[in-house]
């Protein structure tokens, strides 16, 4: 387990892959920092797992891969490393090169929000992403209300933004041919559990 101390000093990229290989935890890179990914309340695994079976249902038979939460991503002009929620991939799909288990060439990515992470995934982890070039599409989606953020690329340096907070409203990707029912996406999400755990904190 990297302490505190350890992780104020500069790691190379060699050295975190041999260090996250056989680690127990996943942990992200950022320019030379490790810094361990903390578990996530069951709404955000739930909200995931939804969209991974909506993606999943709605390209069957098209040449798309759909990873969740333990895929690796590398994105080599912020040399970071990290676990996106969900990634979908255009096959065939790309590799870092010499791994065979480090992901590069994202179409769409989708984050669960939570209070801990909702700014990085906003700010510097959108900016990160936005330095792939198959990168076209990002989905924020709120584990604490019905809300959902949705950018799209529409040229060099362009997005659009669209947002989503009714049951009854569909997400239509740009990316690829599906549509997203946000009743389907919070199938099941109770938003009291979060009122409850925040209340006895």
């Amino acid at each position: 387990m990297i302490t505190q101390a350890q992780e104020k000093r500069s790691y190379t990229a060699e050295e975190y892959l041999e260090f996250e290989v056989n680690s127990a935890e996943r942990h992200a890179y950022i320019d030379g920092e490790i810094i361990l990914m903390a578990g996530g309340l069951p709404n955000h695994n739930k909200i995931a797992g939804n969209l991974l079976s909506v993606l999943n249902f709605g390209l069957k038979r098209q040449p798309y891969d759909i990873f969740i939460t333990d895929q690796r991503l590398w994105i080599p002009e912020k040399r970071t490393y990290t676990y996106p929620d969900v990634m979908l991939m255009a096959q065939p799909i790309q590799y870092q090169e010499g791994r065979r288990d480090t992901l590069i060439n994202p179409l769409l990515i989708a984050e669960v929000l939570s209070q801990s992470t909702r700014s990085y995934d906003k700010d510097e982890k959108f900016t990160a992403h936005r330095t792939i070039s198959s990168f076209q599409e990002y989905l924020l989606i709120d584990q604490d209300v019905m809300h959902v953020e949705h950018y799209i690329k529409t040229a060099d340096r362009e997005w659009t933004f669209r947002e989503y907070d009714a049951e009854s409203q569909l997400i239509s990707l740009a990316s690829v041919p599906c549509q997203i029912d946000l009743a389907d996406l919070y199938d099941k999400i109770d938003f009291n559990t979060l009122e409850e755990a925040a209340s006895q904190e």
